[in-house]
């Protein structure tokens, strides 16, 4: 996340944006977002939004009230991140059903739902390739061999592909989509050792190298990819 530019409060109910403050990041380096809104009386909220954490507060808060419930609703985000974690991995989406449903959560946190697949699904016959995409149809295809990984590697390759529905290529813009997501570079390095493993023969390797498909697909990335 170094690098990324950081979005300063701003007033929901559209009046004068807050005096801008020290950037906020979260504990991973994600941007943060205050928003005050004069429609708000009691409540505080947070949520995700694009990569970015917002947190919702009343416009009548003080500075020092600002302080504490962003750092309140920052550690909320973060415990609610590490369960949902936790829980995914206890309960992994098994069937092309809840592959679908997942992968549109991931769009609507890390993408505000942009992209929208036609199909996901499971697929056993993808030997050189964690995942596929053809962006003509919005069909995606992740191969059975991520299920028993970790779920933040399963997580990535979906992103990845669900990226590639909103840009075809491996260019600049397509990285910048999956700089939203903090375990990229750390999925792509777990791939990219198990992909070595399997090529020296220290990992089981698939049956087929393809998934049978016509349309020309965009795939995820095999070790020494840019």
């Amino acid at each position: 996340m170094a690098g990324r530019s950081i979005t300063r409060s701003r007033n929901e109910a559209g009046g004068p944006a807050a005096p801008p403050g020290t950037p906020l990041t979260t504990a991973d380096g994600a941007p943060v977002e205050v928003r005050r809104s004069a429609r708000r009386r009691r409540t505080v909220a947070a949520f995700w939004e694009n990569g970015t954490a917002v947190v919702a507060i009343p416009a009548s808060f003080s500075r020092a009230q600002e302080r504490e419930w962003v750092d309140r609703m920052l550690e909320k985000l973060r415990l609610q991140g590490e369960r949902g974690t936790r829980g995914a991995g206890r309960r992994r989406p098994r069937s092309d059903a809840a592959l679908a449903a997942h992968a549109s959560e991931l769009s609507a946190r890390y993408f505000g739902g942009r992209a929208v697949p036609s199909s996901v699904r499971w697929v056993g016959n993808q030997n050189s390739r964690w995942g596929s995409a053809t962006p003509s149809d919005g069909t995606i295809r992740l191969s059975d061999k991520l299920q028993p990984m970790p779920q933040w590697v399963i997580d990535y390759v979906l992103l990845h592909e669900l990226a590639h529905l909103l840009v075809a290529g491996h260019n600049a813009a397509f990285w910048r989509l999956l700089e939203a997501y903090p375990d990229t570079d750390r999925a792509k390095a777990f791939l990219e050792g198990v992909s070595f493993a399997t090529s020296r023969g220290l990992a089981p390797a698939g049956d087929s190298e393809d998934d049978g498909d016509d349309d020309v697909d965009v795939d995820v990335e095999s070790p020494g990819w840019n």
